[in-house]
Formats: structure tokens, sequence, C-alpha cells
């Protein structure tokens, strides 16, 4: 998966013990299995951080 895109994930979380980030999906081990060995070029739990998306619906 590109790790780019992870960057503007809305599932992506630092931890801040030691600054690596992480995909906060929850998923279970055959998810995680399924989601590691797959051929697919996009990551099927992406999700744009788009801390805004609110705010533009409200107006």
């Amino acid at each position: 998966m590109d790790g780019d895109m992870c960057d503007s994930c809305v599932y992506n979380e630092i931890d801040e013990e030691d600054g690596m980030s992480y995909c906060a999906v929850d998923m279970d081990e055959d998810d995680y299995v399924r989601f590691v060995t797959s051929r697919r070029q996009m990551c099927p739990y992406y999700r744009l951080d788009d801390e805004y998306a609110v705010v533009r619906h409200q107006m």
C-alpha cells in the first residue's frame, strides 16, 4: 500500500512514544491477513482525513 496515502488517512495515528505512525483500523487477524496479502493497489479502509468536512456540511 502507498505510505504517502496513509499520511492523509483518518485512521493514521502517530505513537507519541516512538513517533512512528500506524494504522488504527479495527481489524481482526483474518482481516489483517487479507489486507497484507491482497494485491490491491488501494487500501479498502482509506478515508480522507478532511477535518473541514463537518464545517462545510453545516454551511
